[in-house]
Parts: C-alpha cells; structure tokens; sequence
C-alpha cells in the first residue's frame, strides 16, 4: 500500500511517525521547506488539554517528547489593561490534565523525531490528481530542490498542508475564507520582563485584546487584536507603533505593570510583526472519491480564540493514524478499503470540529467592535459556557 503525507506540519508528523513501521506500506512526507527552515514556525503557540488528552491515549512515548519542549497551561486570566482582575480559571476545573505552551520549532522537532526518515524537504507540489482511468489511484508531481518527481499509483493521500493547502485546492478548489473583522498579530520576543509575565493571560482596552505567556528558551509570546470592518484589508496606518500604543493604553489611567512591558515591546517590534485576520474555512474530510484525506487546517480553518489551531490538528491526526493502524491490524495493507476508513474517520470527527468551531467563534465575542470586555469575562464565568469548556477539554473522541 502506497501512501503520500503533504506536508510535514502537526497532523503530517504524527500520521508519518505512525506508519513508519508498519510493513507492506510504503510511506512519503513531502514538506515544502527545508529541514532547517524555521521561518514561518518562529513564534509561539499554547496546545489546549484536549490534544494532550489525545496524545496520551495515542502514544505515551510522543506524549512525553512534546511534553519535554514544552512549558504546562495550568491557567487561564483576563485583566483590563489597567490591571483589574476579571477572571481567574485554573483548567483543572474543567480539564482532566494541563495543556501546553511551546514554539512552534519545538513543536516540530518533538513530532518529527521517528517520522524524520520518510520526510522529503524542499518538495513543492505543483500537479496531483486521480490517474488516467483510474477512481483509486493517484499521482502526485512535486519538485524536490529544484529536480522534477513523480510519484504514481498512490492509494492513499493525507492533506496535511494548512489553511492555504495546495491539495484541497487543486483537487476542491480553493475554500471560502470567512473573515470575522477582527485583526490579528503576533511576536515571539526575549523574556525581559523579570517574572512579570508566566501563564497564558489576556488584557482588554475595550475590545483591543492582548494575549502572553512565556515558553521555554527564555522567550515570550505576545499577540494582538482589534477590530476592523468585516472582509476590510489591514489598515497601513494601524501598522504604526502610536496607533498601537493608543490601542491598549485605558483612557484616563494608567496601564499596569505588565501591560506596559507588552506596549513597549509591541512599538518596538513593529517591523517583526506577523499579521492576520479573524477567519475560518468550510470543514472539509475527504474528497468525492474517498481516497484523499485533510487534516488540520487543510480540513477546517477556525479562529484561533481558544487555541484549537493546532490542538485540533493533534486530534485529527491521532485519530487518522489510529483508524489507520486498526485498519491494517483488521484487514492488512492489501484488504484495507480506503474510502470506508474516510468515512469512518469523518463519522468520528465531524460533529467534534463542528463544536469546536462554533464554540471557537462564540469565545470570539469580545474581540468585535463594541464589545464589552467585562461582560464578556463574567459570561465566561457562567455555568453554560464551563460546560463547553468541559466538553472541550474532557470529551476527547477516540477509536
């Protein structure tokens, strides 16, 4: 059995180091970058409880290296930018285990580790598809540093490319992106703040939101929002440190300690920024022939709120390569029907990204225009919205 992993992200690793030993499969990662090509990975990232969970069920030994990069999320705070506490949750009130936060290179380099031999770098899909007179099989044309390659009579293909994924866009077309009209940043920076800043924590000017919290190697996580028009580019002018520091500094008081550093340190790392919008993308799970499947963000684009980008990437992938290693266990390489395992696995995930989606969006509320930031946090106090969080954190499917 042939199968072809696009891209060597979160779901990509975890599938790949899945199948690394299975034998009568042959298995190859193409990833666009080059191995030591950290670029787009530079920043920071807090995994939610729930991938943790799914990790652990999945495999304890990948479980323990992604732990072993990382700092725990044991909590979670929103403060005005003046400093007023209004909310104060540890997640082991609604998880049954602390998530993470880490960069995202360390990320890579905890998920890459036994897959590291079937990954090829610098592999840019150009051309894939079902071959001719086939409804089974596929190709996939890429170039690898430069050199023209083919691979051929593909049984199965995994998606795991991100939001802008070359598979689904060449096979589905390109999704519709929805856009929220909310502005989003971010910077990875050295930690000079003295202690001042741990935990993942945010602060709000109205609906102008900060979000930190420290990662191994001395380094803190930073990013911003603040509203625009719905479907409206990034302003230029809002690319400006004065603009910025307006933003979050409250009228007629002070910003606190904490908020200061994170102002500062924002206005001069305006060159280094990454910027983004608010946005999700249709979910999608398979293609109309049942031999191509998306993971991660190349099946379902979703706002970043409560840090469930990747998180539910891990739990795509570790049910993906579950499904996949019960399959082989039940039926071999050759007697595995690929479509019904593609349905089984949208079957198992569908209603779960659904939620999580929704539930993404509705934590969103206090980034839009007019939002009250107060109300928001006493919101999430309430006894409907621990619930989600509950079933978020603790509701894991598995196979």
């Amino acid at each position: 059995m042939k199968i072809v992993i696009i891209g060597a992200g979160v779901a990509g690793c975890i599938v790949a180091r899945a199948l690394a030993s299975q034998r009568d499969v042959q298995v190859v990662c193409l990833e666009k970058v080059d191995a030591f090509d950290h670029s787009e990975s530079g920043t920071g990232l807090n995994v939610g409880p729930n991938a943790i969970k799914a990790l652990s069920r999945h495999s304890a030994v990948l479980h323990d290296a992604v732990l072993a990069h990382s700092y725990p999320w044991k909590s979670w705070r929103i403060s005005l930018t003046d400093g007023t506490l209004l909310f104060d949750l540890p997640l082991s009130k609604v998880a049954d285990n602390a998530g993470i936060r880490i960069r995202w290179s360390e990320l890579y380099v905890a998920l890459r580790g036994a897959a590291a031999g079937l990954i090829r770098y610098g592999a840019q899909v150009s051309r894939l598809g079902y071959m001719d007179g086939s409804s089974e099989r596929l190709f996939v044309e890429y170039a690898e540093n430069g050199v023209a390659r083919r691979i051929d009579d593909i049984d199965l293909l995994v998606a795991g490319d991100g939001r802008y994924s070359v598979a689904r866009s060449l096979l589905a077309g390109v999704p519709a992106m929805r856009q929220h009209g909310v502005v989003i940043y971010r910077l990875l920076v050295p930690d000079t703040t003295g202690g001042l800043i741990d935990d993942y924590e945010q602060w709000f000017n109205g609906p102008n939101r900060l979000l930190a919290f420290r990662v191994p190697g001395n380094a803190i996580y930073l990013a911003g929002t603040f509203p625009i028009a719905p479907g409206a580019e990034i302003p230029q002018a809002a690319k400006d440190a004065d603009f910025l520091r307006a933003l979050y500094t409250p009228q007629g008081g002070a910003a606190s300690a904490q908020c200061r550093w994170l102002i500062d340190t924002i206005c001069a790392n305006v060159p280094a920024i990454h910027w983004a919008r608010l946005q999700e993308s249709p979910p999608m799970y398979m293609d109309d022939k049942g031999h191509v499947l998306f993971l991660g963000d190349a099946s379902h684009g979703m706002v970043p709120t409560l840090g469930q980008g990747a998180t539910q990437a891990i739990e795509d992938a570790c049910v993906a390569a579950d499904l996949l290693l019960r399959h082989l266990a039940d039926s071999g390489a050759d007697g595995m029907v690929v479509p019904a395992l593609l349905r089984e696995f949208e079957c198992l995930r569908a209603e779960r990204v659904r939620f999580v989606m929704d539930f993404s969006r509705e934590a969103s509320d206090t980034l839009e225009a007019g939002a009250d930031p107060v109300a928001g946090a006493r919101k999430k106090l309430e006894a409907p919205f621990q619930r989600k969080l509950e079933r978020l954190y603790r509701d894991v499917p598995q196979v």
